[in-house]
Parts: C-alpha cells; sequence; structure tokens
C-alpha cells in the first residue's frame, strides 16, 4: 500500500473461513507485541486491516509479504504510530513494547519513535550535513552533551551502518549529496544514533539497484544482533534471504506466520501457497 495514500473505497476481506491464522504468532522473547490491530480510514467507514496479532522477537528480521495493497504498509506504521498523521485514521487495538501499550494516552509520540526507529522506501536524507543528518536526532533528544560525544556518536553509528570509510572525509558535504544507496545507510545511521529498541522498514531497498541492495541486506543481518526488525518487502527473494519469519498478510488479513523457510518451502495455507508460487501477486 502507498503509505501516502489511503483506502477511496471498503476493502473485501477474504472470507470468514479464512481469516484464521496458520502458525505460530507467538514468540518466546518478544520485543513488541501486536494484539488485534485494526486498522479504519475515512472516520471509520473503510478498514484497512482486520484483528492482527504477531509478535516481533528480540534479534529478530520478521518479513511482511503480500500483493500490493495488502495492507503491509499500513500495519507497520501503526508500530511506532506513523499512522497518527493520516486524518481521520483510526487504530484499534493494543501493541505493546516493554509492558506498555504505545496507544495509551500518555505515550510520547516523539521518543516512541526515538525506541521504533523506521527507514522509509525511499531515502530521506535531512537537507543538512552527513555529520548533522546523524547527530540531529542524538541532540535533540539529549543524548549528547558536548562535541566530542557527538563526534564519537556520529563516527560509531556510521560505521554501523558500513557507511564511515566512504564519507569520513566528507562529513561537512550534504547527505542529498551521497548515492541512493549511501543515502538509505544514512538514513539508517540517523535511526540507530538514538539507539531504538525496534527498527521498522518499509521497502527499504525497492528504489536501489542490486549491489546497493545487497549492502543493505548485510547490514541488515549485522543490526538484528542488536535489534528487532521488522520489513516490508514486495521481493520474496530478499524476504528469504534476511528474515527468520515471514507474515503473509493478504486483503487486511495476517493469514499466515512462521519460519521463513517454513512459509516458502511448505505454507499451510492454500492463499499463501498461491502466493509463493505466483498464482497471483
Amino acid at each position: 500500500m502507498n503509505t501516502s495514500e489511503t483506502p477511496k473505497r471498503s476493502r473485501r476481506l477474504v472470507s470468514k473461513e479464512n481469516r484464521n491464522t496458520v502458525g505460530e504468532k507467538q514468540v518466546n522473547d518478544p520485543k513488541m507485541r501486536c494484539q488485534e490491530v485494526s486498522v479504519f480510514y475515512d472516520n471509520g467507514a473503510t478498514k484497512a486491516i482486520n484483528s492482527v496479532s504477531l509478535d516481533i522477537g528480540t534479534n529478530e528480521v520478521i518479513a511482511l509479504i503480500g500483493p500490493s495493497g495488502c495492507g503491509k504498509s499500513t500495519f507497520i506504521r501503526c508500530l511506532n504510530r506513523m499512522n497518527d498523521t493520516i486524518e481521520g485514521c483510526k487504530v484499534e487495538g493494543r501493541i505493546i513494547l516493554e509492558g506498555k501499550n504505545i496507544y495509551d494516552r500518555d505515550v510520547d509520540v516523539v521518543p516512541l519513535r526515538a525506541r521504533v526507529g523506521m527507514v522509509f522506501q525511499k531515502p530521506n536524507p535531512f537537507p543538512k550535513s552527513i555529520f548533522d543528518n546523524v547527530a540531529y536526532a542524538p541532540r535533540i533528544h539529549g543524548l549528547v552533551t558536548n562535541k566530542s560525544e557527538t563526534e564519537e556518536l556520529v563516527e560509531k553509528s556510521l560505521i554501523r551502518a558500513g557507511l564511515w570509510n566512504e564519507v569520513k572525509d566528507r562529513l561537512n558535504q550534504p547527505g542529498t549529496g551521497l548515492s541512493g544507496g549511501q543515502q538509505q545507510r544514512l538514513c539508517i545511521a540517523r535511526t540507530i544514533a538514538v539507539n531504538p529498541e525496534v527498527i521498522l522498514m518499509d521497502e527499504p531497498c525497492s528504489a536501489l539497484d542490486p549491489i546497493a541492495t545487497a549492502i543493505i541486506e548485510e547490514l541488515i543481518e549485522e543490526l538484528r544482533r542488536e535489534y528487532a526488525i521488522a520489513i516490508v518487502t514486495h521481493s520474496m527473494q530478499q524476504a528469504s534471504r534476511v528474515s527468520q519469519r515471514t507474515a503473509y498478510f493478504h486483503l487486511g488479513d495476517l493469514i499466515e506466520i512462521g519460519p521463513t523457510e517454513q512459509i516458502f518451502l511448505n505454507p499451510l495455507h492454500q492463499l499463501t501457497q498461491d502466493y509463493i508460487t505466483g498464482r497471483f501477486g
């Protein structure tokens, strides 16, 4: 689903007999737990997500796959309340992070979005220097108090994003002057600079060439050692390469969830089988 748009008409969800999710929705060590999450647009007139429950595990990459318009991006935007920015959008259900429902009224979305960072489909560096792109959020959140701390954090973040060696001699140059793949890694460095607990990635490689995509995928594997990661991808090949679990969405319903190898080699639901084998998509 294009996250810049909202549905213009009601959507037909799958039939009741097909709606029961196949697979294990919970994990032993969840970083984030989603319980019966539904999303409505147009002040409740259009239901885009239908009672989705799943866990995002610690040190895990979970891939969200499904045909265009199935609700993957809408769902992932619930996890850091990005849907709050869409007029007429309503989210029901509970999303628990460290024992707290992020939709409770007393939750401040600014620190929440530092704890649950997001990397978007199109690289979106700030119109600032490479250095300031990374340093901006730590300064805002009070994570650094002086120049030395800031420089150390910027270097560390760029190293972890696999970008330091390419930009260390031009930190004062605009981030917008980097290549597409470098810009996306800069956005990842910007995200991890505030030490999030969860990283959301909404088709982070769709605008990149194969070489840049491979670099980002290697980076995702490294980052999962420290973070819980949820990635929306239109590429089943990418999902199979980077994730430990995969969730298949269809018309706003979570149809099947399980270990990635099982989902791709031996899916349990016919709708998943049809999508994986290319019968529709």
